[in-house]
């Protein structure tokens, strides 16, 4: 076996993986509350692989209902050592046409409904968020996907919305002049949880549509976008099926897997007991005294 654990949380279309061996479907409980559904966990060519439907099979939950918290304590507490996130997104960009998979480097918050940390009273803490995903990770999605066939661009800045509704064509143009590249509601607070739980973190944003800002195409309907959707999933399970060459072998220490040492603030005798339970997955090793 790999010294890999891949966490896999796929976004619309995308609720199996082709090729597990030895899967079994399993409910993890966690402090936060339930996860978005059971987790898939199987063996991909050495690979040992955890997969998470982030909005549930069926997709019984909208964004803002997604317990990102829970999700992410579940992959964690399932030994997942990394994590890597295919998200249907829109484009701000004329050159990143539907079918474009990009995979993102930066992100903007703009989601107001949902809990966005582990942390809080009586435990604080403030990891650093100025590179969100990983890089070793990013640039071996990129290659999988290209692999896969899926036209990629390596690197761009995801907007995340609270949703469920599409932007106004204002809003719209606010984030094309704010630099964004793609639109998407999903991946907030979700890559600022994973860090918190030293997971490194790695966003594959798939564009289904132009956002509404594009005069030349029509608005965004649901119709065309999952017609998209479907034909980027395909992809998406090409990409992570060319993963476990990649990830052969013994796993290099990252930087990410120790950075609640430079984030926890509060002092070990002021620190709540509640909390440090409920912490104690993702964040048990750095709160060990």
């Amino acid at each position: 076996m790999s010294g890999w654990v891949l966490g896999v949380i796929g976004g619309s279309g995308l609720y199996e993986i082709e090729g597990l061996t030895n899967a079994y479907w399993t409910k993890v409980e966690t402090p936060w509350g339930e996860p978005s559904d059971e987790l898939l966990i199987g063996e991909l060519d050495g690979l040992k692989l955890v997969f998470l439907p982030r909005h549930g099979r069926g997709h019984p939950l909208p964004p803002t209902a997604v317990n990102a918290r829970a999700n992410i304590d579940a992959l964690k507490q399932s030994g997942c050592t990394d994590v890597i996130s295919l998200s249907a997104v829109g484009s701000l960009r004329e050159g990143l046409s539907p079918g474009t998979f990009v995979v993102v480097d930066q992100f903007i918050d703009r989601t107001f409904a949902r809990e966005k940390s582990f942390f809080g009273a009586g435990l604080a803490a403030h990891v650093s968020m100025a590179h969100p995903v990983c890089p070793r990770l990013s640039a071996l999605v990129a290659d999988a996907a290209v692999e896969a066939g899926a036209p990629v661009v390596r690197g761009g800045t995801y907007l995340a919305m609270e949703g469920p509704h599409f932007s106004t064509k204002a809003e719209s143009e606010l984030y094309r002049a704010w630099g964004c590249d793609v639109i998407g509601m999903t991946n907030m607070p979700e890559a600022k949880l994973a860090r918190e739980a030293e997971l490194p973190y790695a966003s594959v944003a798939m564009v289904t549509d132009y956002d509404c800002w594009r005069e030349e195409t029509a608005h965004v309907d649901v119709t065309q976008i999952i017609a998209v959707l479907n034909a980027n999933a395909a992809k998406a399970v090409g990409l992570v099926t060319r993963l476990p060459v990649k990830l052969a072998g013994a796993r290099p220490a990252s930087p990410i897997d120790t950075c609640l040492d430079d984030a926890i603030i509060t002092a070990p005798a002021s620190r709540d007991p509640d909390m440090i339970a409920r912490l104690r997955t993702v964040a048990g090793r750095a709160l060990q005294d």
